[in-house]
């Protein structure tokens, strides 16, 4: 007889949690200052992407917007900012945001001695929002250019799409299309890749061609290969959608977080960009 799955503390409290309490539970591990996913600081992969291939990211020009929805401690929103973009950081929890907030502060105390401001440009704004990422009203009055369409010309996702429920994943894709500029980038940061479904998450397991499904048909559901290993088993809508997401680049990057390599060393992550 196979044992039972020891599951880890995010797991656990997870495990059959209704999606309308996740909300108060991911609050009360910031109150309980348990907050794994932590990075202690900005991707690097994300960093590198936009310092070095500028031909795949929308450049930082006066009023170019990003958002990193469960921002958490806030690392990846000031390190956008630094880098020219005026910077959303979307999150459910109160506590988080107050976090953040603070972090900022801290990281502005020290002289952004970790955000230096990139060459050629000003430090852009940064904004934090408390807000559920699949409500419509916390867009309204942010945007591109100021214009208060809620759209943004970047939008970067680590550690939040994981974190979903599955059956929420193709809300996430509808949603997150929707938030982007027409000539927007999304830029993904893939984790865990490889870990299987039956591997109960949070973090859910995810791998390239989920992210290909999701996005090539927002708002529609997926299926999953019964072996719980995260295999998509149904077919794209072979009909063009107006609102796909095509992915332009799927980069292994040279270096991440330290959650994001194998036990030999090797990078586990993928960056992954994508546009109408």
């Amino acid at each position: 007889m196979s044992q039972p799955e020891q599951l880890g503390p995010l797991a656990s409290a997870f495990k059959d949690l209704p999606a309308d309490a996740h909300p108060k539970q991911w609050n009360a591990f910031y109150e309980q200052a348990t907050h794994p996913w932590d990075r202690a600081g900005p991707s690097l992969a994300l960093k590198d992407l936009l310092l070095q291939r500028p031909d795949l990211v929308p450049p930082p020009s006066p009023g170019a917007t990003a958002l990193v929805p469960g921002c958490g401690l806030g690392h990846d929103v000031l390190l956008l900012a630094s880098l020219g973009y005026d910077a959303w950081g979307l999150d459910v929890s109160e506590t988080g945001l107050a976090m953040a907030r603070q972090n900022e502060q801290d990281q502005q105390n020290k002289g952004y001695d970790q955000y230096p401001v990139r060459e050629g440009h000003e430090r852009g704004q940064v904004h934090w929002v408390q807000a559920d990422f699949f409500a419509d009203d916390w867009t309204k009055g942010v945007g591109t250019d100021g214009t208060g369409t809620g759209t943004f010309d970047l939008v970067f996702d680590y550690t939040f799409l994981c974190a979903l429920p599955l059956d929420l994943r193709p809300r996430w894709a509808k949603q997150v299309t929707h938030l982007l500029a027409p000539r927007g980038r999304l830029v993904c940061l893939e984790f865990p890749v490889g870990k299987p479904h039956r591997d109960i998450g949070p973090p859910w397991g995810l791998n390239p061609e989920v992210y290909e499904a999701l996005l090539a048909t927002p708002g529609e559901p997926l299926h999953y290969d019964a072996q719980g290993d995260g295999t998509v088993v149904s077919a794209p809508s072979p009909k063009p959608r107006d609102d796909a997401l095509h992915r332009l680049s799927l980069i292994k990057p040279l270096r991440t977080h330290k959650a994001g390599y194998y036990e030999d060393g090797t990078v586990r992550d993928f960056v992954s960009v994508w546009s109408r």
